[in-house]
């Protein structure tokens, strides 16, 4: 069969197959999406430790924030895998286009649940928001992840996934420091109960998502699909999906575990006994690298001149550090320089306050430098293949968390922030790994997928458990696991019954 089919939402012009110059305009568009819901997601990672000051939780009890998120994907994709298998595929009835409008519409009113659940200072109410905003989040999911896979050459299917989710994860990164900054600092009032720092943030990403939604529903989109409504459960019969299933369930309950007690482990006094207000910078910095690495995997794995990919993959890490320390080195150079506006300085005081920035930044930051090195290195060894690139990657981590747990400081530290860099690019690898060739089956298997983010909601509990019984750092033997498993993933799993089993259209692979 083809490798995509093209339809068109009424009134829309036939793109030609295969030219994926005329998408151009929608995955523009797309990235807006990615960009809003990875802003948002990465909120918890604040309420977490907000919500264990104000309602006095221990780490299991808190970690319930993660539970009810990701387990609404988990909810929202089986059902949605349920319609697909008795009635056919959901999207192909409803269109991309609806599939994001239903999405961004639930995610506005679990938002608007964060007012009243922060009134009555109830924090079941509080999960009941985050769970309709998962509901949403996992729909907009579904639809997004192959939808951009598709909008192009599917031999460059990881390429687009890796580019949009490094808007994804742009949003990530600005996400700690201006939710840190509003729920922790600017809506913090003494005398409050804590709760009531979240009421107008959530209430701006209510009006914001409404917003969206409207303009996704008047703007036009190309319905680019295989244009088959195809019921029963044939995505489970590929073993590369299923345990590509298992591995997303693992990369995200890992990436989800680190990424939600960077603040409460910076701040172990055999650690770097950081407030929480210093450690959500770190946080900050754990998604940006997160966003640094998947800008080196789209470039990595997309198709331009060797010359040009070189001085990208090296030049992006190099850039990103020097914003970096030009960033951490702000607020120190502006006390040690005694200086209250830089809009009062002259020419000749800017350049020294400049190189004061990055002077104070790189003492702050230097260590972040041999990973960005390594996460170099370590696409060079890939070679532009996903699979090989998951595997080393995710081999890369198992190595930091081990560290982590067996030693103790600022190595510790380090090891932990640079997980960001080296789990970057293991979403859209799956991704594109369990989807590849998959036609008819694509927003199936996209269903599966989703539906897999429920170890975003079932690890870090595990790992609040352990942390309660034993201690935050040794529980970082719950990722480390899970980051092992992915690591086979890339090694051999994608691999699984391509020999025995027929795939579901005849494109090359693009292992």
């Amino acid at each position: 069969m083809p490798n995509v089919g093209t339809v068109t939402e009424p009134g829309m012009k036939t793109p030609p197959p295969g030219d994926a110059r005329t998408y151009r305009g929608p995955f523009a568009i797309m990235t807006v999406l990615f960009f809003m819901w990875g802003f948002m997601t990465v909120f918890n990672d604040i309420l977490i430790p907000r919500f264990k000051e104000a309602f006095a939780l221990n780490f299991f009890e808190v970690m319930f924030v993660q539970f009810a998120f990701f387990g609404a994907y988990f909810i929202g994709s089986l059902f949605y895998f349920i319609i697909s298998a008795t009635g056919g595929d959901p999207i192909a009835r409803l269109g991309y286009k609806n599939g994001l409008v239903i999405g961004l519409l639930l995610a506005a009113a679990g938002s608007a649940l964060f007012w009243p659940a922060a009134t009555i200072h109830s924090y079941p109410t509080f999960l009941a928001g985050l769970f309709i905003v998962g509901l949403g989040f996992a729909m907009l999911q579904i639809a997004a992840n192959p939808y951009v896979t598709i909008l192009g050459p599917e031999r460059t299917a990881s390429s687009r996934l890796n580019l949009a989710q490094a808007f994804n994860l742009l949003g990530t990164t600005t996400g700690p420091l201006i939710g840190g900054y509003l729920i922790l600092q600017y809506f913090a009032k003494t005398g409050v109960h804590g709760a009531e720092s979240v009421k107008v943030p959530y209430l701006l990403f209510c009006i914001v998502f409404v917003a969206l939604a409207v303009i996704f529903f008047l703007i036009r989109l190309p319905h680019v699909g295989e244009g088959k409504i195809e019921p029963g459960i044939g995505a489970l019969r590929y073993p590369h999906v299923v345990l590509g299933v298992i591995a997303i369930f693992m990369y995200v309950g890992g990436e989800v575990s680190v990424g939600s007690t960077i603040i409460s482990f910076l701040g172990q006094p055999k650690v770097a006994a950081m407030s929480a207000i210093d450690a959500k910078n770190y946080v900050s910095l754990f998604w940006g690298g997160m966003l640094i690495g998947r800008l080196m995997g789209a470039v990595e794995l997309g198709e331009m001149k060797n010359a040009t990919k070189q001085l990208l993959l090296a030049g992006i890490p190099a850039l990103a550090f020097l914003v970096i320390c030009f960033a951490s080195g702000w607020g120190l150079a502006k006390t040690a320089l005694g200086i209250e506006q830089v809009s009062s300085l002259s020419w000749g005081d800017l350049a020294g306050f400049f190189g004061a920035c990055f002077s104070n930044g790189f003492e702050v930051v230097k260590m972040y430098l041999p990973l960005l090195a390594l996460c170099w290195l370590l696409f060079q060894f890939g070679k532009g293949l996903a699979g090989r690139t998951l595997f080393v990657f995710s081999g890369t981590i198992v190595v930091l968390l081990a560290v982590a747990i067996l030693m103790g400081g600022r190595l510790a530290m380090w090891c932990i922030v640079g997980i960001g860099l080296f789990t970057s690019i293991g979403w859209p690898n799956i991704f594109s790994l369990a989807l590849d060739r998959m036609g008819v089956y694509k927003s199936q298997v996209s269903s599966l997928l989703v539906m897999a983010v429920v170890g975003g909601a079932i690890l870090p509990v595990i790992l609040g458990r352990v942390a309660d019984v034993w201690n935050l750092q040794h529980s970082f033997i719950i990722p480390l696991v899970a980051y092992a498993y992915v690591a086979f993933y890339g090694w051999k799993g994608h691999k699984a019954g391509r020999n025995r089993h027929t795939i579901a259209d005849t494109s090359p692979t693009i292992e």
